[in-house]
């Protein structure tokens, strides 16, 4: 028989569990049986998983328990001594290597063991205190206390043959006292049914389990479906707001949220994080309720403002379509005003930038970004920010100064984070006609960004080194561009336009022929292999070429049949 099928009978078979002859039940037992119940897990589809004993350690239902049956069961209950049932409302903390849970119940009566604290032990002698069992509590003698995870104890613990008439797989879960009553143990799973030793982990060591910010991706509270409790601290609470923003489905995320704001009520976190999932889903009056609540909990309202701000640009962006006037760009820029009123940090004053630049109002924007280069917030982040103001204001000169400021504040030889700044003046430089400075920017770009690469880069600077002038690099480059993709006919097409420039015209043929092997229907590659041949005195053979592609509708085909048909 399974350990949890036995544990199952136990109730049914009390009888059987037996003390030595003439022993008396300690005078505490009437009162600890209450203590103790059986737990019992169930599948998602009402299927029994696993039964075990616990007790409660807290007087608002906090209990502790065998972690075993909780894997993979998606609801559990508790009967206590009265029989009464309760659900497991979530689990507190859980250790899979001494196979111990800790869990709430829903009740506020509960009647808790007192906890004894750790400490060696040889030779005492011990109770177990069975479920739904007053006068045949069977006593046992520790033999040995080990110590694990710093000071928690683990006892080895002996009792005599005849007490035990049922397996002795049935104790797991029951609490181990003192001659006090204290409990100084959790019993766990026994190496063997025949066996007289048995084995406790720490009672203290099961009620000290908890949850943290990072319980939600915890691999072991994984194993359970069953809720798993917010963390008592409250930093430790909002990260796992944070986290669980990625890791939870809409519903579980929704009931966290809720979780913390019973928890914590007069925190604003609960509040803005609310308000975001409203915003999500298009609950705006319901998101701007949570915001104004947030606010009149808040000891630093400064945050909540900010919050505010960015939720309603959010709408305002990304919702336009669904009406809801409360909310305006110029009102998330005002509230990131308020913000900066309270608290003058320079992010809320960003903030307000990026409000203006949202609203095209240009120069409005690079002014703060201007106000800002002699702020904490000086990055080159926020010259790129403010290069792009004036990017929308057509002052190309301003937009490089700034992208070279913002260039400058990274020291050679660059990190990765230069290199999205280094395409961008290359590409700028590229607009401006300054080819070769766009190409040096773009061969450090390459030094950084090399095992990312693909045809399109190489593509780029192609066109770069040929408004530089610099064709052989050129020529090296499309043949990168296809070697990386061999069915483009455009990068043939390319390659192919440069030779008949340079004056390769039987190497323009050959790269001619494969751009349209590789696009048959289209006319780039009939255009250059007869331009190529005109050029080689092939006129006839060039003509031909001319005119299938003047037939696939090349525009440039009619001027050259014209100029090489004289």
């Amino acid at each position: 028989m399974k350990w949890w099928m036995a544990i199952a009978l136990f109730t049914i078979h009390s009888s059987l569990f037996v003390s030595p002859a003439g022993a008396q039940s300690p005078s505490w037992v009437k009162k600890a049986t209450k203590s103790v119940f059986t737990l019992k897990t169930f599948s998602a589809d009402g299927t029994l998983l696993g039964s075990a004993n616990g007790f409660f350690v807290g007087a608002n239902g906090e209990a502790v328990s065998s972690f075993a049956p909780f894997k993979g069961a998606e609801r559990a209950v508790i009967i206590d001594a009265s029989g009464k049932e309760m659900a497991v409302e979530c689990i507190m903390g859980a250790n899979d290597t001494y196979d111990v849970a800790k869990f709430r119940v829903t009740t506020s009566k509960a009647q808790p063991l007192a906890l004894a604290a750790d400490k060696q032990m040889a030779d005492a002698q011990v109770w177990l205190l069975p479920y739904h069992e007053v006068k045949r509590v069977p006593q046992g003698m520790i033999r040995k206390t080990e110590t694990f995870n710093g000071d928690n104890a683990y006892y080895t613990v002996s009792f005599p043959s005849s007490s035990f008439l049922l397996p002795s797989s049935s104790i797991v879960g029951t609490p181990l006292l003192n001659e006090a009553g204290e409990a100084i143990g959790l019993m766990q799973q026994p190496t063997s049914e025949k066996d007289t030793l048995c084995y406790a982990v720490s009672a203290l060591f099961a009620d000290s389990l908890k949850t943290t910010g990072l319980s939600i991706n915890d691999p072991v509270l994984r194993m359970t479906a069953i809720k798993k409790a917010l963390p008592q601290d409250v930093n430790q609470a909002i990260l796992t707001l944070y986290v669980g923003a990625s890791s939870l489905d809409s519903l579980a995320y929704a009931g966290l949220i809720d979780d913390f704001i019973r928890q914590f009520p007069n925190h604003p976190d609960g509040y803005t994080y609310r308000a975001q999932q409203h915003v999500d889903g298009n609950l705006f009056a319901e998101a701007d309720r949570d915001m104004a609540q947030a606010l009149k909990v808040a000891e630093e309202p400064d945050e909540v403002h900010y919050t505010y701000s960015r939720l309603m640009m959010q709408k305002v962006l990304y919702k336009p379509d669904v009406p809801y006037e409360s909310w305006s760009m110029d009102r998330a820029y005002d509230e990131a005003g308020e913000a900066y009123a309270i608290n003058p940090l320079p992010t809320y004053r960003e903030q307000q930038a990026v409000v203006r630049y949202a609203q095209k109002r240009y120069d409005e924007a690079y002014t703060i970004y201007e106000e800002l280069f002699n702020s904490p917030l000086r990055s080159p982040e926020l010259f790129y920010s403010a290069s792009v103001c004036k990017q929308q204001l057509n002052d190309t000169t301003a937009q490089l100064a700034l992208i070279d400021s913002c260039v400058a504040m990274f020291s050679r030889p660059y990190l990765k984070e230069a290199a999205p700044y280094l395409l961008h003046r290359a590409q700028l430089l590229m607009d401006m006609n300054r080819h070769r400075q766009a190409v040096n920017d773009l061969h450090d770009y390459e030094a950084l960004m090399k095992a990312q690469l693909n045809a399109n880069f190489y593509y780029l600077r192609f066109q770069a080194e040929v408004g530089g002038r610099l064709f052989q690099q050129a020529l090296n480059d499309i043949d990168q561009a296809i070697t990386m993709a061999p069915t483009s006919d455009l990068y043939y097409a390319e390659k192919a336009s440069l030779q008949v420039r340079v004056g390769q015209y039987d190497e323009a043929m050959e790269t001619a022929k494969a751009a349209i092997q590789v696009a048959p229907d289209h006319s780039d590659g009939y255009l250059f292999l007869g331009l190529a041949q005109c050029l080689k005195e092939q006129k006839d053979e060039g003509l031909k070429n001319l005119q299938k592609a003047k037939e696939l509708g090349d525009p440039q085909a009619d001027d050259l049949i014209e100029k090489y048909s004289k």
